[in-house]
């Protein structure tokens, strides 16, 4: 990303109902990023908003009984709310509704149409409401919407069509010579995939007679902007495109559109072929995060499993929500979201590595330094040189993990840190250098200690900002740090200051949440009997020697690519990645699995399995897969991994 300046934009979310974890993930996300940044000295600019046109508001304002402004701005001020609670500090929150953004976009329609970018034609197809999108009869599953699976509407009528198809062959040219445009790696293959196929032009307009709530088209006022047509420009009318050219030269192209991955092709397909038409240059790097799930399942309002992000922050606090979705996600995978998981690493890495060596520190100061803080010692000793070195060395790993966008990396490094601050104190053991009256070194590890928790608050503040305040208010520091430069410079501690103790930064959670089977009350599996007399095996397994096992070889693979094969309901072809070699396999998991929700996932594949040809396909390998009361669930990787190693 460009150091000169940094512009990062969420989408902008829809006004049909309240935000979800998804919402909230992405903005702190973005959040996350800005701060850091800003800490780094770039200049940052923060967009996020709302979406408020389209056929869903248009129905969800009829089921409530009320128009369609009246439900989007009832509805944007839960977002507003919430992205107050969370602490986000954008710089601009657009509404499609506002003139601003309108004017923007009907210049746009009126230019793109003069050019004879836009035309207008006869449409016969289906369309899905919830996805604002229509589809050729070939592209439905069973009948509903490929992409949500919901049902689908018969619709043919007069509508106006953006020339998207004529980029084609540009766009799959700037894709590959430009491998950081679109991240993940394995997202952009997905993009080139789509690619491969026909593009067909964009369908961008709906008549008033089917959809009043829109921005009017200029050349026509009997049709209202498709919704993604009108939403996709607000990260160029936001920063004073048409109305504002030195803001907008400041601050475009886009250092980063951070998106979900279920919004791929409209970002990586329809707003490049929409910025080429209109000559302006491309966003930098558009990155698809992946899916927060419960269990392995998505969340989805009809199953009841949706994450409330107001409840968590109701009752754990806003910056503990922030760090577990910081912390637990590596982006571009999907993560899994229970209340058990964020207790255990809220319990162990914020209330025991982290609050509980402050408590320690403080309580030592306040003993041994009279609530002061010591002085450095003046020759340091190995234990000392190690830890300043780990904790600088944090902060390099920090500044590397934002730019590689792999805060969880970072936020490791900092937890290690922490532990060897811990360590350090039973090592150095304080309260017995106390005892023997050797006063100039136990000032010396006391500081270190307070040092070390210096830059640790520092680094943490763009993703806890208020606990880490509070943090550096107990050492002394009113202001939050001022630059990353004093972050990677040890000695910053003001010796003297007085601390402010007596605070416990995270309570620990005494009674951690229950697991879904206590809570739905039903009686938990009896536990087994050991086989008395000896080992037993299980009924219906046949044993084999390790000999035989040791002939399989298992590796990690990166799916690359999923589609359907044709006149073939169960089966799906496969094109993996194992290290520098890739492979095509045929695995029957169709009825469980959309092909798009396959790309870019870490599976376990047997590598050394005979080639076979199934429905015309040749099939290099099997992956596994666990199958229980008629579900199916893909064998993955816990954590991060390179593709192609072996599992021992």
């Amino acid at each position: 990303m460009t150091a000169e300046r940094f512009y990062v934009t969420t989408p902008i979310y829809y006004v049909n109902d309240k935000p979800h974890i998804g919402h909230a993930y992405t903005t702190i996300l973005a959040d996350v990023l800005a701060r850091y940044h800003r800490l780094l000295g770039v200049p940052t600019f923060f967009l996020t908003g709302t979406d408020k046109h389209g056929q869903k508001v248009q129905r969800a304002a009829e089921k409530a009984r009320m128009t369609p402004q009246q439900q989007a701005d009832a509805t944007v001020v839960r977002f507003q709310e919430l992205w107050r609670r969370i602490a986000i500090t954008h710089d601009d929150f657009i509404r499609t509704t506002e003139p601003r953004h309108i004017q923007v976009v009907q210049a746009i329609l009126q230019d793109l149409y003069e050019r004879g970018e836009i035309y207008r034609a006869e449409y016969d197809g289906w369309y899905c409401v919830p996805c604002e999108r229509f589809f050729m009869e070939k592209d439905l599953i069973e009948g509903n919407c490929p992409d949500c699976r919901r049902p689908v509407e018969k619709v043919r009528e007069a509508n106006y069509f953006f020339r998207m198809s004529r980029y084609q062959e540009w766009l799959i040219a700037y894709i590959e010579q430009h491998p950081r445009f679109i991240l993940p790696e394995y997202r952009r293959n997905e993009t080139l995939g789509f690619l491969r196929k026909p593009l067909q032009d964009l369908c961008i307009s709906r008549p008033k007679a089917r959809l009043s709530w829109g921005i009017e088209l200029p050349f026509d006022r009997e049709f209202v902007c498709y919704v993604w047509f009108d939403a996709l420009v607000n990260y160029i009318s936001a920063v004073g495109y048409r109305r504002d050219p030195a803001l907008f030269a400041r601050w475009w192209p886009a250092s980063l559109h951070l998106i979900g991955k279920d919004i791929l092709t409209t970002h990586t397909v329809y707003w490049p072929t929409m910025l080429k038409a209109l000559d302006l240059p491309m966003p930098e790097t558009i990155f698809a995060h992946g899916w927060w799930v419960v269990g392995q399942t998505k969340m989805s309002k009809s199953l009841g499993n949706v994450i409330n992000p107001m409840e968590m922050v109701d009752r754990y606090g806003p910056d503990a929500f922030r760090y577990f979705l910081m912390a637990e996600m590596v982006l571009g995978q999907d993560a899994s979201f229970t209340e058990e998981a964020f207790a255990r690493r809220y319990n162990t890495e914020l209330a025991n590595d982290l609050g509980n060596l402050l408590s320690r520190w403080t309580k030592m100061v306040a003993t041994y330094c009279e609530g002061l803080i010591p002085w450095p010692a003046g020759a340091e000793g190995d234990e000392e040189r190690a830890l300043r070195e780990k904790t600088v060395a944090a902060a390099r790993a920090m500044r590397e993990a934002v730019a590689a966008f792999r805060l969880d990396q970072g936020i490791g490094a900092i937890l290690a840190v922490l532990r060897e601050g811990n360590r350090y104190i039973e090592i150095r053991k304080p309260w017995e250098l106390a005892a023997r009256g050797e006063r100039q070194t136990l000032d010396g590890v006391l500081y270190t200690v307070g040092e070390m928790l210096r830059i640790v608050s520092g680094l943490l503040h763009p993703i806890m900002p208020a606990k880490m305040a509070e943090l550096r208010k107990v050492l002394g520091e009113e202001d939050a740090p001022s630059h990353f430069n004093t972050l990677m410079t040890w000695g910053g501690l003001k010796s003297g200051q007085r601390i402010q103790g007596g605070r416990v930064l995270f309570p620990r959670i005494v009674a951690e949440p229950k697991d879904r089977t206590e809570e739905s009350g039903a009686e938990p599996p009896p536990a087994e009997k050991p086989p008395a007399g000896g080992s037993q095996t299980p009924a219906g397994v046949r044993l084999i020697e390790y000999a035989d096992f040791e002939k399989v070889q298992l590796r990690t693979a990166r799916i690359l690519e999923a589609s359907p094969i044709e006149k073939a309901d169960k089966l799906l072809k496969l094109r993996i990645r194992l290290g520098s070699e890739e492979r095509t396999i045929v695995a029957g998991i169709a009825r469980f699995y959309r092909p798009k929700e396959l790309v870019g996932k870490m599976i376990v594949v047997v590598a050394n399995l005979k080639p076979v040809v199934l429905r015309g396909v040749e099939s290099q390998g099997m992956l596994l897969a666990a199958s229980a009361g008629g579900t199916l669930r893909l064998v993955t990787i816990d954590g991060d991994m390179p593709d192609g190693a072996p599992i021992k």
